[in-house]
């Protein structure tokens, strides 16, 4: 009992941190518009001092790695089995293709561009699944280093604004090649990186676009266990810098149970809510703490190279997802 005691004193100072700026991040979102997330990181990059020394260290770190990781497994409660088969088949496999083809491109980009082939795959499936909660997903299914922690860091800040940059002209895109509003919501949902930015953009056409979009978000989301595991089992063996191997994903496993139990429909609504906020703040509490221990100038430092890569993801995943909607029809 007395070390559990002093295990939440050493954790208390640093937990309250990231609590205080998630929802100082979550104030400034709902007050003056824009992603909570990005809020988070760059209010915890302006607190980067307290993870360098301090009593904070240890609940940074519990909150960045153990509680990200509860965070992801809650996101199953987001998705059912129902709204998978409710799409058909077409834009299932549009969606299974998009998220492989995008993954490899990333990888072969990082290739080309010289950065690691870890920094291809990370974002790669950041772009591929749904933007920085794939990126702390899969970031934590690989070996752990002070290098992975920064362009997990950057990953989150590069999806986060392209997505909030594709919620503006996406929709002004797709309507110039006179695709209805059915085909705008498919695409909508295979392109745009956070879920909250489909539906901001779906539901800013038309109920139809919304809600489909938002069905075929879902439908990549529900990519993320699958892709998390891939990854676990390739790096298994792999250690980073700081020891130990890359953490067996039981994350990706909670989130398919999860989903699977959401399927079924026994969980109470009030119930699955509360799971859905909970799992949001914790990672919004995880990104506060990534931001701490990233400086600005180390994010300065990583070059035009970095920002290329995701961009290209970026590109490439929306003419593919045009191109097979093209063959689709």
């Amino acid at each position: 009992m007395q070390s559990v005691l002093k295990r939440g004193q050493e954790l208390a100072p640093g937990l309250l941190l990231c609590g205080t700026i998630g929802a100082a991040a979550g104030f400034l979102s709902d007050h003056y518009g824009g992603p909570t997330m990005l809020f988070a990181l760059l209010l915890g990059m302006a607190f980067n001092f307290l993870s360098q020394e301090g009593k904070c260290i240890a609940g940074i770190d519990f909150t960045a790695k153990k509680l990200l990781r509860v965070g992801v497994a809650l996101l199953g409660v987001r998705v059912t089995l129902q709204q998978i088969q409710s799409l058909g088949l077409a834009p299932l496999l549009l969606v299974v293709f998009c998220v492989f083809a995008t993954i490899a491109f990333g990888w072969f980009l990082a290739r080309i561009s010289g950065k690691s082939k870890e920094f291809g795959l990370l974002t790669g499936g950041a772009v591929a699944i749904c933007g920085a909660s794939a990126a702390l997903a899969i970031s934590s299914a690989m070996p752990q280093n002070r290098e992975a922690e920064r362009d997990t860091l950057f990953t989150v800040i590069a999806v986060t604004s392209l997505s909030t940059v594709a919620m503006i002209f996406y929709p002004l895109l797709f309507s110039l090649f006179g695709f209805t509003d059915t085909q705008t919501g498919i695409l909508l949902g295979a392109t745009i990186h956070d879920v909250a930015q489909v539906v901001g953009a779906g539901y800013a056409i038309s109920d139809t676009a919304g809600d489909i979009g938002t069905y075929v978000k879902l439908l990549r989301v529900a990519m993320l266990p699958v892709i998390v595991l891939a990854f676990a089992y390739a790096y298994r063996n792999q250690r980073g810098a700081e020891g130990g191997s890359a953490p067996f994903p039981w994350f990706a496993l909670a989130f398919a149970g999860l989903l699977v139990i959401n399927s079924t429909g026994v969980i109470p609504e009030v119930v699955r809510s509360s799971l859905d906020s909970t799992s949001r703040w914790l990672l919004v509490a995880a990104i506060a703490g990534l931001g701490t221990k990233t400086s600005l100038k180390a994010m300065a430092d990583l070059g035009f190279r970095h920002i290329a890569v995701v961009i290209g993801e970026t590109v490439f995943l929306l003419c593919l997802a045009i191109a097979l909607l093209f063959l689709m029809v």
